[in-house]
Protein backbone atom coordinates (compact mmCIF):
# COMPACT_ATOMS: atom_id res chain seq x y z
CA UNK A 1 0.00 0.00 0.00
CA UNK A 2 1.08 3.58 -0.64
CA UNK A 3 1.01 4.40 3.08
CA UNK A 4 3.88 1.95 3.61
CA UNK A 5 6.16 3.44 0.97
CA UNK A 6 9.43 4.93 2.09
CA UNK A 7 9.54 8.71 1.88
CA UNK A 8 11.99 10.15 -0.66
CA UNK A 9 14.64 12.73 0.33
CA UNK A 10 13.41 16.17 1.40
CA UNK A 11 14.90 17.87 -1.65
CA UNK A 12 13.00 15.53 -3.97
CA UNK A 13 9.69 16.10 -2.21
CA UNK A 14 10.39 19.85 -2.40
CA UNK A 15 10.34 19.67 -6.21
CA UNK A 16 6.58 19.77 -5.76
CA UNK A 17 6.94 23.50 -4.97
CA UNK A 18 8.59 24.28 -8.32
CA UNK A 19 5.31 24.87 -10.26
CA UNK A 20 4.35 27.59 -7.79
CA UNK A 21 7.77 29.24 -8.16
CA UNK A 22 7.54 29.08 -11.95
CA UNK A 23 4.10 30.68 -11.86
CA UNK A 24 5.29 33.42 -9.51
CA UNK A 25 8.22 34.19 -11.82
CA UNK A 26 5.86 34.38 -14.79
CA UNK A 27 3.30 36.63 -13.07
CA UNK A 28 5.90 38.92 -11.50
CA UNK A 29 8.27 39.46 -14.42
CA UNK A 30 7.30 37.82 -17.73
CA UNK A 31 3.60 38.69 -17.74
CA UNK A 32 4.13 42.46 -17.14
CA UNK A 33 6.77 42.48 -19.90
CA UNK A 34 4.35 40.67 -22.20
CA UNK A 35 1.66 43.29 -21.59
CA UNK A 36 4.15 46.13 -22.06
CA UNK A 37 5.23 44.65 -25.39
CA UNK A 38 1.59 44.91 -26.53
CA UNK A 39 1.30 48.59 -25.64
CA UNK A 40 -0.41 48.40 -22.23
CA UNK A 41 0.45 51.51 -20.12
CA UNK A 42 2.74 50.99 -17.12
CA UNK A 43 0.16 52.17 -14.58
CA UNK A 44 -2.44 49.78 -15.93
CA UNK A 45 0.07 46.92 -15.87
CA UNK A 46 0.79 47.62 -12.20
CA UNK A 47 -2.93 47.53 -11.38
CA UNK A 48 -3.47 44.29 -13.31
CA UNK A 49 -0.48 42.66 -11.64
CA UNK A 50 -1.73 43.69 -8.18
CA UNK A 51 -5.14 42.12 -8.90
CA UNK A 52 -3.55 38.91 -10.14
CA UNK A 53 -1.39 38.57 -7.02
CA UNK A 54 -4.31 39.34 -4.68
CA UNK A 55 -5.08 35.64 -3.96
CA UNK A 56 -1.84 35.67 -1.94
CA UNK A 57 -3.91 37.40 0.76
CA UNK A 58 -7.36 35.78 0.48
CA UNK A 59 -6.86 32.27 -0.91
CA UNK A 60 -6.92 30.95 2.67
CA UNK A 61 -10.70 31.56 2.67
CA UNK A 62 -11.05 28.70 0.16
CA UNK A 63 -8.22 26.55 1.51
CA UNK A 64 -10.31 24.40 3.92
CA UNK A 65 -11.59 22.46 0.91
CA UNK A 66 -8.06 21.10 0.46
CA UNK A 67 -8.30 19.08 3.68
CA UNK A 68 -11.50 17.17 2.95
CA UNK A 69 -13.07 14.84 0.38
CA UNK A 70 -10.11 14.34 -1.98
CA UNK A 71 -6.46 13.64 -1.22
CA UNK A 72 -4.13 16.63 -1.19
CA UNK A 73 -2.19 15.12 -4.08
CA UNK A 74 -5.39 15.06 -6.14
CA UNK A 75 -6.09 18.69 -5.32
CA UNK A 76 -2.48 19.57 -6.23
CA UNK A 77 -2.85 17.84 -9.61
CA UNK A 78 -6.14 19.62 -10.32
CA UNK A 79 -4.95 23.10 -9.37
CA UNK A 80 -1.53 22.60 -10.94
CA UNK A 81 -3.19 21.76 -14.24
CA UNK A 82 -5.51 24.79 -13.99
CA UNK A 83 -2.51 27.04 -13.26
CA UNK A 84 -0.56 25.79 -16.28
CA UNK A 85 -3.64 26.10 -18.50
CA UNK A 86 -4.24 29.70 -17.39
CA UNK A 87 -0.64 30.68 -18.10
CA UNK A 88 -0.84 29.01 -21.51
CA UNK A 89 -4.03 30.89 -22.40
CA UNK A 90 -2.45 34.19 -21.33
CA UNK A 91 0.67 33.61 -23.43
CA UNK A 92 -1.39 32.63 -26.48
CA UNK A 93 -3.81 35.59 -26.24
CA UNK A 94 -1.88 38.67 -25.04
CA UNK A 95 -4.06 41.01 -27.13
CA UNK A 96 -7.29 40.05 -25.33
CA UNK A 97 -6.69 42.06 -22.17
CA UNK A 98 -9.99 41.36 -20.40
CA UNK A 99 -9.70 37.62 -21.00
CA UNK A 100 -6.06 37.53 -19.97
CA UNK A 101 -6.64 39.42 -16.71
CA UNK A 102 -9.53 37.16 -15.69
CA UNK A 103 -7.69 33.99 -16.67
CA UNK A 104 -4.51 34.98 -14.83
CA UNK A 105 -6.45 35.91 -11.68
CA UNK A 106 -8.01 32.44 -11.76
CA UNK A 107 -4.58 31.00 -12.55
CA UNK A 108 -2.81 32.56 -9.59
CA UNK A 109 -5.69 31.59 -7.30
CA UNK A 110 -5.20 28.02 -8.54
CA UNK A 111 -1.45 28.36 -7.95
CA UNK A 112 -2.06 29.53 -4.37
CA UNK A 113 -4.36 26.57 -3.72
CA UNK A 114 -1.80 24.29 -5.37
CA UNK A 115 0.83 25.58 -2.95
CA UNK A 116 -1.54 25.02 -0.03
CA UNK A 117 -2.28 21.45 -1.10
CA UNK A 118 1.40 20.65 -1.60
CA UNK A 119 2.48 22.37 1.61
CA UNK A 120 -0.13 20.53 3.64
CA UNK A 121 0.61 17.20 1.96
CA UNK A 122 4.40 17.29 2.29
CA UNK A 123 4.32 19.05 5.67
CA UNK A 124 2.22 16.25 7.15
CA UNK A 125 4.62 13.56 5.93
CA UNK A 126 7.81 14.75 7.61
CA UNK A 127 9.12 14.35 11.14
CA UNK A 128 9.41 17.32 13.49
CA UNK A 129 13.20 17.47 13.19
CA UNK A 130 12.87 17.90 9.41
CA UNK A 131 10.85 21.15 9.58
CA UNK A 132 13.90 23.35 9.06
CA UNK A 133 15.27 21.32 6.16
CA UNK A 134 11.92 21.30 4.36
CA UNK A 135 11.51 25.04 4.94
CA UNK A 136 14.88 25.68 3.33
CA UNK A 137 14.28 23.44 0.32
CA UNK A 138 10.81 24.88 -0.28
CA UNK A 139 12.36 28.35 -0.41
CA UNK A 140 15.20 27.21 -2.70
CA UNK A 141 12.81 25.52 -5.13
CA UNK A 142 10.51 28.54 -5.18
CA UNK A 143 13.29 31.07 -5.83
CA UNK A 144 15.20 28.87 -8.26
CA UNK A 145 12.05 28.17 -10.26
CA UNK A 146 11.23 31.87 -10.43
CA UNK A 147 14.67 32.63 -11.84
CA UNK A 148 14.40 29.75 -14.29
CA UNK A 149 11.10 31.09 -15.60
CA UNK A 150 12.62 34.55 -16.14
CA UNK A 151 15.32 33.06 -18.36
CA UNK A 152 13.34 30.33 -20.09
CA UNK A 153 10.18 32.28 -20.89
CA UNK A 154 12.15 35.24 -22.19
CA UNK A 155 13.98 33.02 -24.67
CA UNK A 156 10.88 31.04 -25.67
CA UNK A 157 8.73 34.12 -26.30
CA UNK A 158 11.52 35.65 -28.38
CA UNK A 159 12.06 32.58 -30.57
CA UNK A 160 8.61 31.02 -31.03
CA UNK A 161 5.04 31.94 -31.89
CA UNK A 162 2.54 32.65 -29.08
CA UNK A 163 0.84 29.26 -29.50
CA UNK A 164 4.10 27.30 -29.36
CA UNK A 165 5.35 29.45 -26.46
CA UNK A 166 2.11 28.75 -24.60
CA UNK A 167 2.59 24.99 -24.91
CA UNK A 168 6.24 25.13 -23.84
CA UNK A 169 5.68 27.40 -20.82
CA UNK A 170 2.55 25.58 -19.64
CA UNK A 171 4.33 22.24 -20.07
CA UNK A 172 7.27 23.52 -18.02
CA UNK A 173 4.91 24.37 -15.15
CA UNK A 174 3.33 20.91 -15.21
CA UNK A 175 6.54 18.90 -15.64
CA UNK A 176 7.75 19.04 -11.98
CA UNK A 177 4.49 17.39 -10.91
CA UNK A 178 6.02 14.15 -12.14
CA UNK A 179 7.77 14.15 -8.74
CA UNK A 180 4.36 13.29 -7.21
CA UNK A 181 4.93 9.70 -8.32
CA UNK A 182 7.76 9.36 -5.79
CA UNK A 183 5.88 10.85 -2.83
CA UNK A 184 3.52 8.73 -0.69
CA UNK A 185 -0.08 9.91 -0.66
CA UNK A 186 -2.29 7.83 1.61
CA UNK A 187 -5.70 7.08 0.17
CA UNK A 188 -8.82 8.59 1.70
CA UNK A 189 -11.49 6.31 3.13
CA UNK A 190 -14.85 7.58 1.74
CA UNK A 191 -16.59 6.94 5.09
CA UNK A 192 -13.91 8.91 6.92
CA UNK A 193 -14.18 11.68 4.33
CA UNK A 194 -17.94 12.06 4.86
CA UNK A 195 -17.56 12.16 8.64
CA UNK A 196 -14.57 14.49 8.42
CA UNK A 197 -16.44 16.85 6.13
CA UNK A 198 -19.35 17.23 8.56
CA UNK A 199 -17.04 18.03 11.47
CA UNK A 200 -14.35 19.85 9.57
CA UNK A 201 -15.74 23.34 9.10
CA UNK A 202 -16.79 23.54 12.75
CA UNK A 203 -13.18 22.85 13.65
CA UNK A 204 -11.45 25.30 11.28
CA UNK A 205 -12.48 28.38 13.28
CA UNK A 206 -11.20 26.69 16.44
CA UNK A 207 -7.68 26.74 15.01
CA UNK A 208 -7.38 30.35 16.10
CA UNK A 209 -7.54 29.19 19.74
CA UNK A 210 -4.46 27.01 19.33
CA UNK A 211 -1.50 28.73 21.00
CA UNK A 212 1.08 27.65 18.42
CA UNK A 213 -1.12 28.97 15.61
CA UNK A 214 -1.58 32.26 17.49
CA UNK A 215 2.19 32.62 17.90
CA UNK A 216 2.81 32.05 14.20
CA UNK A 217 0.06 34.46 13.14
CA UNK A 218 1.39 37.29 15.32
CA UNK A 219 4.96 36.53 14.26
CA UNK A 220 4.12 36.75 10.57
CA UNK A 221 1.61 39.62 10.54
CA UNK A 222 4.12 42.08 12.06
CA UNK A 223 7.05 43.33 9.93
CA UNK A 224 9.77 41.62 11.98
CA UNK A 225 11.54 40.12 8.97
CA UNK A 226 9.59 41.04 5.83
CA UNK A 227 12.43 42.81 3.93
CA UNK A 228 9.89 44.54 1.70
CA UNK A 229 12.72 46.96 0.88
CA UNK A 230 13.74 44.56 -1.93
CA UNK A 231 10.74 45.74 -4.00
CA UNK A 232 11.41 49.42 -3.27
CA UNK A 233 15.08 49.15 -4.24
CA UNK A 234 14.14 47.53 -7.55
CA UNK A 235 12.58 50.83 -8.61
CA UNK A 236 15.24 53.10 -7.09
CA UNK A 237 18.12 52.49 -9.50
CA UNK A 238 18.18 56.16 -10.50
CA UNK A 239 19.04 57.15 -6.91
CA UNK A 240 22.28 55.16 -7.29
CA UNK A 241 22.96 56.33 -10.87
CA UNK A 242 22.64 52.64 -11.82
CA UNK A 243 22.04 51.80 -15.48
CA UNK A 244 18.94 49.81 -16.49
CA UNK A 245 21.25 46.88 -17.25
CA UNK A 246 22.69 46.97 -13.73
CA UNK A 247 19.23 47.16 -12.18
CA UNK A 248 18.00 44.29 -14.34
CA UNK A 249 21.02 42.14 -13.53
CA UNK A 250 20.94 42.52 -9.74
CA UNK A 251 17.15 42.82 -9.32
CA UNK A 252 16.52 39.83 -11.60
CA UNK A 253 18.90 36.91 -11.86
CA UNK A 254 21.19 38.35 -9.17
CA UNK A 255 18.34 38.42 -6.64
CA UNK A 256 17.50 34.80 -7.46
CA UNK A 257 21.07 33.67 -6.86
CA UNK A 258 21.29 35.70 -3.66
CA UNK A 259 17.99 34.21 -2.54
CA UNK A 260 19.13 30.64 -3.09
CA UNK A 261 22.37 31.30 -1.20
CA UNK A 262 20.42 32.98 1.60
CA UNK A 263 18.10 29.98 1.89
CA UNK A 264 20.99 27.53 2.21
CA UNK A 265 22.61 29.76 4.85
CA UNK A 266 19.85 28.77 7.25
CA UNK A 267 21.15 25.18 7.49
CA UNK A 268 23.82 25.76 10.20
CA UNK A 269 21.52 28.03 12.24
CA UNK A 270 18.42 25.84 12.18
CA UNK A 271 20.39 23.01 13.77
CA UNK A 272 21.47 25.19 16.71
CA UNK A 273 18.64 27.58 17.51
CA UNK A 274 14.90 27.43 18.13
CA UNK A 275 13.01 28.65 15.07
CA UNK A 276 11.10 31.63 16.51
CA UNK A 277 14.09 33.33 18.20
CA UNK A 278 16.07 32.59 15.05
CA UNK A 279 13.40 34.30 12.93
CA UNK A 280 13.52 37.39 15.16
CA UNK A 281 17.33 37.32 15.10
CA UNK A 282 17.27 37.40 11.31
CA UNK A 283 14.95 40.40 11.52
CA UNK A 284 17.27 42.31 13.85
CA UNK A 285 20.39 41.53 11.81
CA UNK A 286 18.54 42.53 8.65
CA UNK A 287 17.42 45.82 10.18
CA UNK A 288 20.99 46.63 11.24
CA UNK A 289 22.18 45.86 7.71
CA UNK A 290 19.50 48.19 6.34
CA UNK A 291 20.63 50.98 8.69
CA UNK A 292 24.24 50.46 7.59
CA UNK A 293 23.20 51.29 4.03
CA UNK A 294 22.67 54.89 5.10
CA UNK A 295 26.46 55.33 5.24
CA UNK A 296 27.08 54.05 1.70
CA UNK A 297 27.54 56.48 -1.19
CA UNK A 298 24.81 56.49 -3.85
CA UNK A 299 26.76 54.56 -6.51
CA UNK A 300 25.94 51.54 -8.70
CA UNK A 301 28.15 49.40 -6.46
CA UNK A 302 26.12 50.45 -3.42
CA UNK A 303 22.96 49.49 -5.29
CA UNK A 304 24.40 46.03 -5.93
CA UNK A 305 25.34 45.63 -2.24
CA UNK A 306 21.97 46.87 -1.01
CA UNK A 307 19.68 44.79 -3.20
CA UNK A 308 21.84 41.66 -2.98
CA UNK A 309 22.05 41.86 0.81
CA UNK A 310 18.33 42.53 1.22
CA UNK A 311 17.40 39.64 -1.08
CA UNK A 312 19.78 37.28 0.72
CA UNK A 313 18.35 38.20 4.13
CA UNK A 314 14.77 38.05 2.84
CA UNK A 315 15.35 34.50 1.59
CA UNK A 316 16.85 33.59 4.95
CA UNK A 317 13.72 34.89 6.71
CA UNK A 318 11.40 33.16 4.20
CA UNK A 319 13.14 29.84 4.87
CA UNK A 320 12.82 30.31 8.62
CA UNK A 321 9.17 31.28 8.16
CA UNK A 322 8.55 28.15 6.09
CA UNK A 323 10.17 26.05 8.81
CA UNK A 324 7.94 27.62 11.47
CA UNK A 325 4.90 26.91 9.30
CA UNK A 326 5.84 23.24 8.93
CA UNK A 327 6.56 23.05 12.67
CA UNK A 328 3.05 24.36 13.43
CA UNK A 329 1.51 21.88 10.98
CA UNK A 330 3.24 18.85 12.48
CA UNK A 331 2.79 15.26 11.24
CA UNK A 332 -0.61 13.87 10.24
CA UNK A 333 -2.42 17.16 10.81
CA UNK A 334 -6.01 17.09 9.45
CA UNK A 335 -5.84 20.88 8.94
CA UNK A 336 -2.43 20.86 7.22
CA UNK A 337 -3.36 22.53 3.92
CA UNK A 338 -5.64 25.06 5.65
CA UNK A 339 -2.89 26.02 8.09
CA UNK A 340 -0.23 26.22 5.41
CA UNK A 341 -2.32 28.52 3.20
CA UNK A 342 -3.44 30.67 6.14
CA UNK A 343 0.07 31.22 7.50
CA UNK A 344 1.54 31.91 4.06
CA UNK A 345 -1.24 34.43 3.36
CA UNK A 346 -0.57 36.22 6.65
CA UNK A 347 3.18 36.22 5.99
CA UNK A 348 2.53 37.99 2.67
CA UNK A 349 0.74 40.92 4.34
CA UNK A 350 3.87 42.77 5.58
CA UNK A 351 5.32 42.60 2.08
CA UNK A 352 2.37 44.69 0.96
CA UNK A 353 1.83 47.22 3.74
CA UNK A 354 5.55 47.77 4.36
CA UNK A 355 5.95 48.95 0.77
CA UNK A 356 3.42 51.67 1.63
CA UNK A 357 5.33 52.74 4.76
CA UNK A 358 8.71 52.52 3.00
CA UNK A 359 7.26 54.68 0.23
CA UNK A 360 6.14 57.29 2.76
CA UNK A 361 9.62 57.23 4.28
CA UNK A 362 11.11 57.77 0.84
CA UNK A 363 8.77 60.71 0.17
CA UNK A 364 9.90 62.41 3.38
CA UNK A 365 13.62 61.66 3.39
CA UNK A 366 14.66 59.91 0.20
CA UNK A 367 16.53 56.63 0.52
CA UNK A 368 17.72 57.52 4.02
CA UNK A 369 14.13 58.00 5.16
CA UNK A 370 13.17 54.74 3.49
CA UNK A 371 15.99 52.83 5.23
CA UNK A 372 15.20 54.28 8.66
CA UNK A 373 11.47 53.60 8.31
CA UNK A 374 11.97 49.98 7.24
CA UNK A 375 14.63 49.17 9.83
CA UNK A 376 12.90 51.05 12.66
CA UNK A 377 9.59 49.24 12.19
CA UNK A 378 11.37 45.90 11.95
CA UNK A 379 13.34 46.41 15.17
CA UNK A 380 10.24 47.62 17.00
CA UNK A 381 8.32 44.54 15.83
CA UNK A 382 11.16 42.21 16.89
CA UNK A 383 11.36 43.75 20.38
CA UNK A 384 7.59 43.50 20.88
CA UNK A 385 7.48 39.91 19.62
CA UNK A 386 10.41 38.85 21.81
CA UNK A 387 8.56 40.24 24.85
CA UNK A 388 5.27 38.62 23.79
CA UNK A 389 6.80 35.19 23.13
CA UNK A 390 8.65 35.23 26.45
CA UNK A 391 5.41 36.10 28.24
CA UNK A 392 3.59 33.26 26.46
CA UNK A 393 6.35 30.86 27.53
CA UNK A 394 5.83 31.84 31.18
CA UNK A 395 2.06 31.45 30.87
CA UNK A 396 1.79 28.03 29.27
CA UNK A 397 -1.81 27.06 28.65
CA UNK A 398 -1.63 24.61 25.77
CA UNK A 399 -4.73 24.17 23.65
CA UNK A 400 -5.13 20.95 21.69
CA UNK A 401 -6.14 20.90 18.07
CA UNK A 402 -9.92 21.06 17.86
CA UNK A 403 -10.02 17.93 15.73
CA UNK A 404 -7.72 15.01 16.34
CA UNK A 405 -6.10 13.49 13.27
CA UNK A 406 -8.35 10.80 11.90
CA UNK A 407 -5.29 8.95 10.58
CA UNK A 408 -2.83 9.26 7.74
CA UNK A 409 -5.88 8.99 5.49
CA UNK A 410 -6.38 12.72 5.84
CA UNK A 411 -3.31 13.32 3.78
Amino acid sequence: MEEKRQRPPIWLMSLSNVPFGLTGGFCGVIFPDLLAAHGIPTGQIASITAVIFSPSFWAFLIAPMLDVRLSRRTYALIFGFITALAVGVAVANPDHLGLVEAVMLAGFLAASLYAGAVGGWIGSLINKEQDGELGIWFSVMNLGAGGLMMVLAGQVLHRFSPSVSAIVIAGTIMLPMVSFLAIPSPSLDPQVARENYRRFFRGVASLLRVREVQKALVLFILPAASFALTSVLGGAGKDFSASPQTVSLFAGIGSTIAGIIGSFLLFPFVRRFALRPLYLGIGVVGALFTLSLVALPRTPRSFAIAITGENLLQALSFSAGNAITFEVIGPNNPFAATLFTLLVSVANLPLSYMQFFDGRGYDRGGLTGCYITDAGMSIAACIFLAWLLSRWRRDRKPVDLPLKPVSDDAN
